[in-house]
């Protein structure tokens, strides 16, 4: 039996990558797998805001004042799909595997980027959007779960910040070299205007084809647990919510209402807003949407910077008071943006930097909570739950925000998500005082020694 299995595949009990403990059960090769697909997954995802803007403008001729609310729009239907499709990939995800699913994600994913730059109206646009929905949400449901399944519980912080630094690096990249320079390039050697966006697309469908080969050698395959100890289908789908009775878990919950949100309004709304600042300014099509795709790359720059510090505070401290400090970071970032005025200019950096960490502060936060959280056996349902309370949030958020954006301001969609981060740190430290949960082991330990012994000694 043993010699059947792949290399990938074996049992590599106290295996680590950088230091950083897995759980039992995960190779080397399936982390290190998880540090490449995790590079690849997040940026793949966004790059279909650079992507909606260059159709809009290149291939409908749709005007720069209407773009926050047709992006709103087309965000409201990625996440309805989303929604009717978590639960299912959840429950899917712990019967048959998370690897197979993340592979059917990602082929659908590459299809609708296909066919997304050959739209001809807003109703073709829609259509292949659904279809990019469809892909993500198979696709970055798995990612997640993969996250909670693969660290050891005392490296988790750590190892969300590692996958949180990844998701950064391949936001930038992708973003900046297949947005912004790989179409300029071929613009400066000629190739028509249309062909070159279409190009920039291809290029990226050939990125998702690459990743599905990592998934399918790289990552773990069968289920997290053995067939014996996997509960029924019936169970699986009521218990999302059914562990929604716990306050951390809940919490966990309210957390992704915003830190899913907090992504989706980073990367959509950043680079509309950037967009639309470099068209008043006489840009092209496609240079405005490189000037929008560089202020998100701004975005992500500063949080990639912060990352390795959050993953260490998170993994010392309560995962509960983690949640507390995120989200007051993301209320300050993302309430900060409203006293931007131009965002292409140099005094606007500094707001744009704390939005960058802000967002990612919430991301991590909400991520290490339900991977402490969430019980072994059921964890992809109770993380396709977790999905569905941030589309829902992404809903509302991306609905809302597009109308706030055109006939408000640009930057009030960041502050209506300010706000309710605030309200999520109010109510984290509710739950920090009535149903605090564990302090991790680990590097954390010694620092609550020194704390004992003061406290010790104070008294």
């Amino acid at each position: 039996m043993t010699d059947a299995k792949s290399s990938n595949e074996q049992i590599d009990a106290g295996a680590s990558i950088l230091g950083l403990p897995l759980a039992p059960g995960i190779s080397r090769l399936n982390g290190w797998s998880l540090v490449v697909v995790s590079f690849f997954s997040i940026g793949l995802l966004v790059f279909v805001t650079v992507g909606t803007n260059y159709v809009l403008g290149a291939n409908l001729n749709i005007p720069r004042k209407d773009f926050g609310t047709i992006n709103g729009n087309l965000v409201v239907w990625t996440e309805v799909i989303q929604i009717l499709m978590f639960g299912a990939v959840g429950v899917a995800a712990d019967r048959i595997g998370r690897r197979p699913i993340f592979i059917i994600g990602m082929l659908v994913m590459a299809t609708a980027y296909f066919l997304y730059p050959l739209s001809t109206s807003l109703t073709d646009l829609t259509l292949y959007r659904i279809l990019y929905a469809v892909g993500i949400g198979a696709a970055i449901g798995m990612l997640g779960t993969i996250v909670a399944d693969y660290p050891a519980e005392q490296s988790r912080g750590r190892m969300v910040a590692m996958v949180g630094i990844m998701n950064g690096l391949g936001v930038v990249v992708i973003t900046v070299v297949f947005g912004r320079i790989f179409p300029a390039v071929l613009e400066a050697n000629g190739m028509d205007h249309l062909w070159a966006g279409r190009a920039m697309h291809w290029a990226v469908v050939a990125m998702c084809l690459i990743n599905v080969l990592i998934i399918r050698f790289g990552l773990k395959g069968g289920t997290i647990t053995k067939r014996h100890e996997r509960p029924p289908i019936k169970t699986l789908l009521r218990s999302g919510l059914a562990h929604g009775k716990n306050p951390r878990i809940a919490l966990a919950y309210a957390s992704a209402f915003v830190a899913r949100s907090d992504l989706v309004i980073t990367g959509t709304f950043t680079v509309v807003w950037g967009s639309v600042a470099a068209h008043n300014q006489g840009f092209g099509d496609l240079e405005a949407a490189g000037k929008g795709a560089m202020l998100f790359a701004l975005t992500q720059t500063a949080a990639l910077v912060w990352a390795p510090f959050m993953g260490l505070i998170l993994d010392r401290i309560n995962r509960v008071s983690g949640i507390v400090f995120c989200m007051t970071m993301a209320c300050i970032g993302y309430g900060g943006t409203m006293f931007v005025v131009d965002p292409l200019s140099s005094s606007a950096t500094p707001f744009f930097i704390m939005l960058g960490i802000g967002q990612m502060s919430a991301f991590f936060g909400a991520t290490t909570l339900i991977g402490q959280e969430a019980p072994r056996a059921e964890r992809g349902a109770v993380v396709g739950m977790f999905n569905v309370v941030g589309a829902i949030g992404i809903i509302l958020s991306g609905t809302i925000g597009g109308r706030l954006f055109d006939s408000i301001a640009p930057w009030a969609p960041f502050v209506l998500i300010g706000v309710v981060n605030g309200l999520i740190a109010l109510a984290g430290i509710v739950v920090r005082r009535t149903a605090p949960g564990p302090v991790p082991e680990g590097p954390g330990q010694a620092w609550r020694q020194v704390k004992a012994r003061i406290r010790n000694f104070a008294s």
